[in-house]
């Protein structure tokens, strides 16, 4: 794993050598390793590495390819590199290393853009061809490497691993996007393309932008999932699903420097460590993160787990300098970011980090199998929007509209969301703060620049691209080209990097993804709300029922408890002591809304992290800035 950076210089005509080493020096932690850099009078290019495979010198980048034509910077690894090496050597290629990174050179001498159809793997690319002047810039299918980049118009482009990298380019405008602000607060996060600065972009999943000198880039999507086709039985499909996972399991347990797992207790992560340690000799080693609380707690259960496959175990609990780690969150994720997972994600990948360079993770599967709880409420609403007409159900929403508590409040939530059409009532369930409170919360002249403004059209535009599909594909299609790239690779790749870990996902093998998606419907999420139907039946021979078969209980943390105790004179001091915040805040609304979860009237927690992460971000990044 590492970090990369990169501009073309006609987008900086002042760029030079020792903008380049601040550029990847600001991502250091993603590559402690070695370092690099390329200049020449059209590209500049920046590498700090983390060493996975072929430790040697050999190794390091900015890597050139035999001939001298072709300059790579990349972040990431390729799980089939062996089969792609064998096959351009049967073509006579010769290769220096043993690296993935010098295959990929390779196969995009003889394939150009296309290879990025052969590459099995999580990536971000940078490939500069110094014949034709052609600047490649490409990310993994599913999203699980980042990759940002600054566009001043025609060739002028700038571009990096994390947005610190760009801040470091001469001038930058730090000018924020209010549209952002308000994705940000529906979400918790601000989906792709958009960043919170108004000039740099994401580059999506699955796509490419190639830019030739003195023109225009030209950005393409090169894969989607694909939900058509079908298979045989069920039975057949647990057998391919098994033996499938345990290849994509299998190739990403190569690596030249220890490698474990993070263990929840949970289906996921333990059908990883289940495949781990059927694939290993040695006993594997396994991570968890607890909390006092026991509603959030899981360690019991990756107790268990670790005890049955006999792994090299370690626990941490979360429960000292709860605020100072909050503190630190913002320098990582370099944009407001409200996922609170991230904490005890932070920790745990701390922990790992003292025992192993790589780890496996159970990410991807409530996505590709629909595990969610999420999934199951919606498919209640979408029942009665189908069967229950509309002027009734518009009378039932009209008697219980103004509920607050117990049954009544559940059928007002009911109602409402199956009153609207379905993308609206995914939109709904998926972000976090109604319409009406999020308008009192935006200062006024913000609210000003955003009015009109919709943020649901980044469901509608993945929504509407299954159009005609189930509601169940509708809604795994739009999480995972939303939800998981956006959210949780986000928060596993800033966490575990900030720890110079890297985390590997066999359930994101695109393989599995592609699997899944031509799997029926029905055999992921049951019409009574049975999740993973297929996936717990595959590993009925590896795990326990009690492990297939316990609720779900999530990587979540106990916020509205951390606000009335361990949060509170941070958070009281960011939200309601920062004069700079009102540029953006309400402080009027902030105070009510303060007040009302301290007394317990209404509990804010998630609402509230996502405030005290708007106000610690710009702290950290806008204080002093002019925007």
């Amino acid at each position: 794993m590492c970090g990369i950076a990169g501009f073309t210089v006609s987008c900086v005509p002042q760029g030079d050598q020792a903008l380049l080493q601040r550029m990847g020096e600001a991502i250091r932690h993603r590559g402690p390793d070695a370092c690099g850099e390329f200049l020449d009078h059209r590209v500049g290019l920046s590498h700090r590495r983390l060493s996975i495979l072929d430790l040697s010198p050999l190794g390091v980048q900015p890597m050139h390819s035999l001939d001298g034509r072709y300059v790579i910077i990349f972040n990431g690894e390729i799980y089939n590199f062996l089969e792609l090496r064998a096959e351009l050597e049967g073509e006579g290629v010769q290769f220096r290393s043993r690296t993935d990174t010098e295959v990929i050179l390779a196969l995009y001498a003889r394939d150009g853009v296309a290879c990025l159809h052969r590459l099995n793997g999580m990536f971000a690319i940078a490939l500069y061809d110094r014949q034709s002047g052609e600047l490649l810039l490409a990310r993994d299918r599913i999203g699980k490497k980042p990759l940002y980049y600054y566009h001043g118009g025609a060739d002028r482009i700038a571009f990096a691993s994390e947005l610190k990298s760009l801040l470091e380019l001469p001038g930058f405008d730090r000018c924020v996007e209010p549209s952002a602000l308000v994705d940000y607060l529906k979400y918790l996060y601000i989906p792709a393309p958009k960043t919170i600065y108004r000039n740099v972009h994401k580059l999506p999943p699955a796509h490419y932008l190639l830019l030739a000198p003195g023109r225009e880039p030209v950005l393409r999507e090169y894969w989607d999932v694909d939900f058509s086709g079908g298979t045989g039985s069920l039975a057949d499909a647990e057998e391919e699903l098994l033996e499938l996972l345990g290849r994509c399991t299998a190739c990403r347990m190569i690596a030249d420097v220890p490698l474990g797992a993070f263990l929840s207790g949970g289906v996921d992560s333990s059908a990883v460590v289940a495949l781990m340690a059927r694939a290993s000799a040695e006993p594997v080693k396994t991570c968890s993160i607890g909390f006092t609380d026991r509603r959030h707690d899981e360690t019991p259960y990756a107790r268990e787990v670790a005890r049955l496959f006999k792994t090299q175990h370690n626990e941490y609990r979360v429960e000292e300098d709860i605020a100072g780690t909050t503190q630190l969150l913002p320098h990582f994720f370099d944009e407001p970011f409200a996922d609170s997972s991230a904490l005890p994600t932070y920790h745990v990948s701390r922990l790992a980090r003292r025992a192993v360079t790589v780890a496996l993770a159970g990410d991807g599967g409530d996505e590709n199998f629909a595990g969610y709880h999420k999934y199951a409420l919606e498919l209640k609403e979408d029942l009665v929007r189908r069967k229950v007409p509309r002027p009734l159900l518009g009378m039932l929403h009209s008697l219980v509209v103004g509920a607050r508590s117990g049954v009544l409040r559940r059928a007002r939530t009911l109602t409402e969301s199956a009153l609207l059409e379905p993308a609206l009532g995914f939109y709904r369930t998926n972000t976090f703060v109604d319409d009406g409170l999020l308008s009192q919360l935006l200062a006024e002249p913000v609210r000003r620049e955003v009015a009109g403004y919709d943020p649901a059209q980044h469901t509608r535009r993945h929504w509407n691209k299954v159009a005609g599909a189930d509601h169940v594909t509708a809604m795994l299609y739009t999480d995972l080209k939303s939800y998981l790239p956006g959210d949780i690779l986000v928060k596993v790749d800033r966490m575990s990097m900030a720890h110079s870990l890297e985390v590997r996902a066999p359930f994101l093998d695109y393989r599995i993804v592609e699997f899944a998606a031509r799997l029926p419907s029905r055999w992921k999420i049951s019409p009574a709300g049975e999740k993973k139907l297929v996936l717990r039946n595959s590993f009925q021979r590896l795990l326990p029922h009690e492990v297939l078969n316990r609720p779900k209980q999530g990587f979540t943390v106990p916020l509205d408890d951390w606000f009335r105790n361990e949060l509170r004179p941070l958070a009281s001091r960011a939200l309601l002591e920062d004069p700079e915040l009102g540029q953006f805040l309400d402080g009027t609304v902030l105070r009510r809304v303060w007040g009302e979860h301290l007394t317990g009237r209404v509990q804010h927690g998630t609402l509230l992290w996502s405030l005290l992460m708007f106000s610690l971000w710009q702290q950290h990044y806008l204080r002093g800035s002019h925007v």
